[in-house]
């Protein structure tokens, strides 16, 4: 499988922030034993027109809700066949070919259907189409599995698949799913051959005494430049929207914080909202933004619920595009930030720092959002952050202990004013 570069390519780079759950999809034989078992994680994008001439654009995921009808085992003439169905007439599908010691994907097929309202809204066409792409994947030997974690992009029209965390492994012998692994390139990190010609060069024994400097004119240390203090991003409103209403809100001031390798210093970049666009997509359990800066940066926020009961940031992604190459700043799709009930919004006014890896972190300032359940294109009732919450503690505090005071004090004066009226009527 290979990589493209181009505006579709990056809007998904890294997408598991679009999809939480691996896809598993295990194709059984006439003995009910596994032959064909698939593990993965997939994105898809779609443009497509609407009846009204306007260019749109669906994205959704692989569900983990499938069915793998019309698959084929296969045998030593006939190719194993897998074909994983969801949704409303969707369908991917991947057959295979071998050789005497391996066996690799050969074609893979995706199917749409834009009569499927719920992503293709007030599409101009109708039906099921089709995409066929051939697969590269690398020879497996007939006993391992393939698996490739990192992004797999494939473009073709106006269609863009990107995979991730993929495991497949077809010709399983007695339902017995192999341990090892064929690793993608993308995985396999790059060694260095280490130096093994060493020239040994003979050590300097005629030494010559050079008299000591005296006169020496001390310099004074050049001071080393302050980096030039980033001014505090500029705050916006980003929304996405299902057809003709808005299912998720955000502000926001943002700022990233980077660095592209070991050695390179950290850099500071504000997000500048006048050229930043949103996109997205909203689902029952899942809700994604894409906010592109000039094609240059793409930043990828994913919500999901927690039990029917919140909402969270799971997942985040940035990308840069420099001279028509893109290069991931960071991913995490194990996020657990800004979460609040669902129905309402999560607001944090304090400035707030949040980690994606070692090598990026996000600043947000007056942020609020809500991903589920937006009504009319508003923010419903805020939840504030813990930061903002803190700040209440102490006046609250205070406040209390200031009102016990007041009671203690009332009480004790009542008493003794009491005690004092009785003894005017003591009888000696």
């Amino acid at each position: 499988m290979y990589s493209c570069i181009g505006l579709a390519v990056v809007l998904l780079l890294g997408c598991g922030v679009l999809q939480s759950d691996a896809t598993v999809a295990e194709v059984l034989d006439e003995n009910n034993k596994t032959c064909i078992y698939a593990e993965m994680m997939v994105n898809f994008t779609v443009q497509y027109e609407t009846s009204n001439s306007t260019p749109s654009t669906a994205e959704f995921v692989l569900p983990t809700n499938v069915t793998t009808a019309g698959s084929i085992c296969g045998n030593e003439t006939v190719a194993p066949f897998l074909k994983i169905s969801f949704g409303n007439g969707h369908y991917w599908s991947i057959n295979f070919t071998h050789s005497n010691t391996s066996y690799h994907g050969d074609v893979f097929i995706f199917g749409y259907n834009v009569s499927d309202s719920t992503i293709f809204h007030n599409a101009s066409q109708k039906g099921v189409i089709k995409v066929v792409a051939n697969d590269t994947m690398p020879p497996v030997p007939m006993d391992h599995y393939y698996r490739c974690m990192s992004d797999d992009v494939f473009k073709q029209g106006n269609v863009t698949q990107t995979f991730w965390n993929v495991s497949i492994q077809a010709y399983i012998k007695d339902g017995n799913r192999s341990k090892d692994a064929t690793v993608c390139s993308a995985d396999t990190p790059t060694t260095v051959a280490p130096v093994t010609n060493i020239t040994t060069v003979a050590p300097v024994t005629n030494i010559t005494t050079v008299a000591p400097v005296t006169n020496i004119t001390t310099v004074a240390p050049t001071a080393t430049p302050k980096p030039t203090p980033t001014p505090k991003p500029d705050k916006e409103t980003y929304k996405v929207s299902r057809g003709n209403e808005t299912c998720l809100i955000i502000t926001m001031g943002l700022q990233l914080n980077y660095s592209t390798t070991a050695q390179a210093p950290w850099k500071v970049k504000n997000i500048e909202p006048n050229v930043t666009t949103a996109s997205g997509a909203c689902g029952g359990n899942t809700s994604t933004i894409i906010l592109n800066e000039r094609d240059t940066v793409y930043l990828v926020f994913s919500f999901v619920t927690r039990s029917s009961k919140t909402f969270y940031l799971k997942g985040v992604n940035v990308t840069t595009v420099v001279n028509g190459s893109a290069q991931q700043l960071g991913i995490n799709n194990n996020l657990s930030y800004w979460e609040a009930t669902l129905g309402s919004s999560y607001m944090c006014n304090k400035d707030q720092v949040f980690k994606v890896t070692d090598k990026l972190y996000i600043n947000t300032y007056d942020l609020r959002v809500q991903p589920f359940n937006v009504t009319n294109g508003k923010y419903s009732t805020a939840e504030d952050c813990s930061s903002d919450k803190e700040n209440y503690i102490v006046p609250i505090a205070v406040g209390v202990a200031l009102a016990v005071l007041v009671i203690i004090v009332l009480v004790a004066y009542l008493i003794g004013r009491s005690q004092k009226h009785s003894a005017g009527y003591e009888q000696f």
